[in-house]
């Protein structure tokens, strides 16, 4: 018993909150793409060319194709935690093109304790900032750095556990116990979300498959703001913890797992409805302020 514990702490310890893997996020921003208006794509792509690391994410992508190009810049700020180029701390001269080199840890989640008192985190705020930051910019660099910080984050906003309790760091510092999965039968509970997508591996294809089977499952939701998105987070999380005991660890059978898989396909398919809402209204008030909107394009 005693090396099997060792293991579960290990699991516990190494645990790191990314919110939705990489699929979850494409997933949400594939679906924006489609429901974007054809002037915010154009916008989108315009300013995401402007990116030192849009080659990157082209590569990736396996294409020039500007929604697959999208939903790789939405991993972005996920991928900059194991970045050298990034740091925690401010950066006294950023890269050419980056008007920020920190990698802003405390932007992905905001914790409140049970009775609801607001704890560590940026979360809510920052899709306000990079919002507002995206309407009135004229730097190129600045708009290119935004659009995936914004489309990250609203999916994040959308992932309960990180709206999560600071006693639990969020379901990070809860181990479950899943049968299902003989690889990683044992991870921490937020780590166990983050993974419901699928493989984080998605792309191409199957990406724009499985995107079009959520939106034509899932009905479009009220758009509201972070305030509301938030509150349905939080609003949810209390029911989201097992109740079931496992062999070390709370247990997720296949009740639980159902319920879970429905919950968090929702969520993806919200985030993705609502980043394109919210892209929508940037662009058109970007319009209507008469802010330039035409970037010349890098080669």
């Amino acid at each position: 018993m005693r090396p099997l514990l060792i293991f579960l702490f290990s699991v516990l310890a190494s645990a790191d909150a990314l919110a939705w893997n990489a699929a979850g996020h494409r997933l949400s921003a594939i679906i924006a793409w489609q429901e974007m208006a054809p002037e915010t794509r154009a916008f989108v792509d315009t300013a995401l060319r402007h990116h030192p690391d849009h080659g990157r994410w082209r590569e990736k992508a396996g294409a020039d194709d500007s929604a697959l190009i999208f939903a790789e810049a939405s991993t972005w700020p996920d991928s900059i935690r194991h970045d050298p180029r990034f740091t925690e701390e401010t950066a006294a001269s950023p890269l050419p093109g980056f008007p920020d080199m920190q990698r802003h840890s405390n932007w992905h989640y905001v914790d409140f304790d049970r009775r609801g008192k607001r704890g560590r985190g940026q979360l809510d705020r920052q899709i306000s900032t990079l919002s507002e930051t995206l309407k009135t910019a004229q730097d190129a660099a600045r708009i290119a750095w935004a659009l995936p910080w914004l489309a990250h984050l609203v999916a994040d906003l959308h992932q309960p556990f990180h709206v999560g309790y600071p006693a639990d760091h969020g379901g990070n510092s809860l181990l479950v116990e899943d049968p299902a999965d003989a690889r990683r039968p044992f991870v921490s509970l937020h780590t166990w979300w983050d993974d419901l997508p699928g493989k984080s591996g998605l792309r191409g294809k199957r990406l724009w498959q499985k995107a079009g089977a959520l939106l034509a499952e899932q009905a479009p939701p009220q758009q509201g703001n972070e305030a509301l998105w938030l509150r349905e987070s939080r609003a949810l999380l209390p029911s989201l913890y097992p109740e079931n005991a496992g062999s070390v660890a709370l247990l997720v059978d296949a009740t639980y797992q159902a319920r879970a898989r429905k919950i968090a396909e929702r969520r993806i398919s919200e985030a993705g409805w609502r980043l394109a809402g919210r892209l929508d209204a940037i662009y058109r008030q970007r319009v209507s302020h008469g802010t330039p909107l035409e970037f010349s394009r890098q080669q």
